[in-house]
């Protein structure tokens, strides 16, 4: 059978009229289109779960849909890198991305970093905070840090970063310490923007994806309610964060190869499972 193809130009106005119907500028409908992230969970999210019984809070989190994790510490798989790439593989969970603390990049343990995160199949590294970014006389210091783990890491096919927390974008001058991190540091040096921390600080996500493009390989989707907006919920989609434009500048600037979601605060009396289920659900039919 021959199939029903529309000429270009009618192709063309339909999909125009199909994003004006979705209330999304037309090059956000079709970049969405364009390339479907997978959803990975930072398992921060559930971190009491983890505690109590890793496996289970493992195997509810694949049961969602989720396609990979992003860990906060490793529990009872502490030291234990095949054994996580063996439960991970039999979930058929990616170990997307770890957070750590910059020690892990300092002298021996870097080696022994890279060792355990090769096995469980972990490409970036990153550091979520640190006090010596605003700080006046080490943050050069910190930012060399990364670009030389950086240049240690990228012949592996792995990365390091940083993931900005509330405080980094105080000003320093003309710009915030989050900005000159930025600056200071290589573009092998990837900036996993936390939008919701980064609309908490008065700043846009978009733009700043705009501004240091290519360099958002991981970016955290964290539900937030901004100015006590008692018509707002933190759950994605229902808080104060335009979420839309956001996929569709991670795909357009960012360079992003994952979406994680994040969620930190608990609505309605639910537990954290229940609130990362409902969250991730409108992420996935935001990516959908």
């Amino acid at each position: 059978m021959k199939p029903n193809i529309l000429p270009r130009r009618q192709f063309v106005q339909s999909a125009l009229l199909a994003a004006a119907a979705l209330k999304l500028a037309p090059c956000a409908w079709a970049q969405s289109l364009s390339k479907k992230l997978p959803i990975a969970l930072q398992l921060w999210s559930v971190r009491d779960d983890c505690a109590r019984d890793c496996d289970a809070a493992l195997a509810q989190v694949a049961g969602m849909g989720f396609q990979g994790v992003e860990f906060a510490g490793y529990h009872k798989y502490k030291g234990k890198a095949k054994e996580l790439r063996q439960k991970l593989d039999e979930l058929s969970l990616k170990a997307v991305a770890t957070h750590l603390g910059i020690g892990s990049f300092h002298g021996d343990a870097l080696k022994t970093t890279i060792e355990f995160h090769q096995t469980v199949g972990c490409k970036f590294l990153v550091v979520s905070g640190d006090h010596d970014l605003t700080h006046p006389e080490r943050s050069k210091a910190l930012a060399e840090t990364f670009n030389q783990t950086a240049e240690v890491l990228k012949p592996l096919g792995m990365a390091c970063g940083y993931h900005n927390e509330p405080g980094d974008f105080k000003k320093a001058g003309d710009k915030t310490w989050w900005e000159l991190f930025a600056d200071r540091t290589t573009k092998d040096v990837i900036l996993q923007q936390d939008c919701g921390c980064t609309a908490a600080d008065g700043f846009d996500p978009v733009d700043l994806m705009k501004r240091y493009p290519g360099r958002m390989k991981t970016t955290h989707f964290l539900p937030i309610v901004l100015g006590g907006d008692k018509t707002k919920k933190a759950f994605l989609g229902q808080d104060s964060v335009d979420w839309p434009s956001v996929l569709a500048a991670c795909i357009k600037f960012g360079g992003a190869e994952w979406i994680t979601l994040e969620q930190d605060v608990y609505p309605d009396g639910k537990s954290p499972m229940e609130c990362t289920a409902i969250s991730f659900a409108a992420l996935k039919k935001l990516i959908d």
